[in-house]
């Protein structure tokens, strides 16, 4: 199961998995840099040399299929022309099953629908926040988390704004009221300093505390050791 694509993701994808070895898809909203590679899977999965492979299900907001469509250029009825590569189910608030996987989404503080995910499976919990500014529902869904993946786009400011992204501190209170065990800092932008959202966390959260890196691998495997 993979959690968003998007630009120049699909790429890097294929470091660590087959490019067809994806069974399911979720999107957390469709901002282009969440999702844009899906129109690039979409042509992989239609014109491969062995054939079309099957249609995968893909979990994201409404009108998903319109917006990978129009992306690739599909102007003509778009919607229709992504459903032979994917079948796509809107993600509403609460509870399924994926696979192996209980899934939880909730809606997140972001100008466009946006779902946080809460993974569990074997008795340990993976969050996820996408993109969000402060909100109770991602509390919610990092209660105990073993892992949380939380976005910090933003340095604490006097002028931040309140409904779009976390700073790095706003990242570490969240993580910390919901008792998470191990928060990785996400969506880092390039003009901010890591060493500053990673300072800002580290005065509001108490567990262990990383920064995401390309190629990272957390190990939450019922014989692996938990985060500490």
């Amino acid at each position: 199961m993979l959690i968003d694509l998007g630009n120049g993701a699909l790429g890097v994808m294929q470091r660590h998995v087959g490019l067809f070895d994806i069974d399911a898809i979720c999107l957390s909203h469709l901002h282009a840099d969440h999702c844009l590679d899906l129109a690039s899977y979409w042509v992989a999965r239609r014109y491969a040399p062995g054939g079309p492979q099957p249609p995968i299900p893909v979990y994201a907001p409404q009108r998903a299929a319109e917006r990978i469509a129009l992306a690739y250029g599909l102007e003509a009825d778009p919607g229709p022309a992504m459903t032979d590569a994917f079948s796509f189910i809107t993600l509403t608030p609460g509870t399924r099953r994926i696979g192996p996987f209980l899934i939880t989404t909730q809606r997140m503080n972001h100008p466009v629908e946006t779902y946080g995910f809460r993974v569990e499976h074997g008795g340990r919990i993976l969050a996820y926040s996408a993109d969000t500014g402060p909100c109770e529902a991602l509390v919610e869904l990092a209660r105990r988390a073993d892992l949380l993946l939380c976005e910090a786009s933003f340095l604490d400011a006097p002028d931040v704004p309140g409904n779009l992204h976390l700073t790095g501190r706003q990242a570490g209170e969240h993580a910390e009221r919901a008792g998470v065990r191990h928060l990785v800092l996400t969506h880092l932008v390039p003009w901010n300093g890591k060493e500053r959202s990673f300072a800002e966390a580290s005065a509001t959260f108490t567990g262990k505390l990383s920064l995401a890196a390309p190629g990272q691998e957390f190990d939450l495997t019922p014989s692996a050791p938990l985060p500490m």
